[in-house]
């Protein structure tokens, strides 16, 4: 298990966190509150938004959303998609965050992806001041790579800064993180926060079906992401499966990546309360061993990061 994580009333915070980078825009604002209330019914108390999505209506929402309640509540947000790491750039895109939500703090701020233009000890030094004033609690990355982090811990080390957390995106068909970074963040104890379980809509299963309607078919970027033909040949299997357990395809997608032993906590997402119930359900879904054993036989497991295939089984497994 990787760090806990804690709202600002000291509870720990839920083991799902709910992505709202579709409030304000394929969810409107009534759709958004029911999956809000949705999640928080189910007792999901950490909030994922960023700067980018939806020309800021993504965290507008969200902060209508949290009053009331936002002592309960761990929220996080990110910068620099756009503009770079810069110091200045950050404190620009993390004042705006900050008045579209109403908050004073943050809990969680993440640097959208890496910048290689920008010097790690900028960036870091300016989380450190901005922790230093009060403004965040838990330093965040997403889209780094497993070296990168390794240098950003090394560096915030001079400002007395680690790494809280990090996002990568993990599921059944991007099993990538499971080579270096899942085990890096057991290693470093920093908590995980994977997105996209669902495979951008593939793993629900309604592409095995012949009845999907969604970002793989409307994205250019999710239909090359995930448009390999492996891919689907999973998504199908994985359909196969639920069907033969009596649940839904995108239950045990979402299962299967909170069932890692590193312990993360999966951003499940959605447009409707109605398709984000089946992310919802895997909170109390169990995966035995050999269930997990069967999921991760439906794909390809990555080659160890030294590509001695003779090691492979002597990493992380769940």
């Amino acid at each position: 298990m990787t760090r806990i994580l804690t709202t600002p009333d000291h509870a720990p915070v839920s083991r799902f966190a709910f992505g709202t980078m579709q409030f304000g825009g394929r969810a409107n604002e009534t759709q958004s509150a029911e999956m809000y209330d949705a999640c928080r019914a189910a007792g999901i108390t950490h909030f994922d938004t960023a700067w980018v999505y939806n020309e800021g209506e993504s965290e507008k929402i969200l902060g209508r959303l949290i009053k009331g309640e936002r002592d309960k509540l761990l929220i996080a947000t990110k910068v620099g998609y756009t503009g770079g790491a810069g110091e200045a750039n950050m404190r620009a895109q993390f004042d705006t965050c900050r008045a579209r939500l109403d908050l004073d703090m943050v809990d969680v701020l993440y640097l959208h992806r890496f910048d290689p233009e920008t010097d790690l000890t900028e960036t870091l030094e300016c989380f450190a001041s901005l922790k230093q004033q009060g403004l965040i609690r838990y330093v965040g990355l997403s889209n780094f790579a497993a070296w990168q982090v390794v240098k950003a811990q090394m560096i915030g080390a001079k400002f007395d800064l680690s790494i809280d957390i990090l996002q990568p995106m993990y599921s059944l068909v991007k099993r990538q993180a499971e080579v270096e970074i899942l085990p890096m963040c057991a290693d470093q104890d920093i908590a995980i926060a994977p997105y996209s379980p669902l495979g951008g809509g593939l793993l629900t299963g309604k592409y095995a079906a012949g009845s999907g309607e969604g970002r793989l078919q409307e994205d250019p970027r999710y239909k090359s992401r995930y448009g390999q033909d492996w891919m689907h040949r999973a998504a199908a299997d994985l359909a196969a499966l639920a069907q033969e357990l009596g649940t839904d395809t995108a239950t045990l997608a979402v299962a299967w990546v909170a069932a890692h032993s590193s312990g993360p906590m999966p951003i499940i997402s959605g447009r409707t309360a109605e398709q984000l119930a089946p992310s919802l359900a895997a909170m109390d879904f169990d995966v035995s061993a050999d269930l997990y054993a069967r999921i991760s036989a439906l794909s390809p497991r990555p080659a160890p990061a030294t590509d001695r295939l003779e090691e492979q089984d002597e990493g992380i497994s769940a």
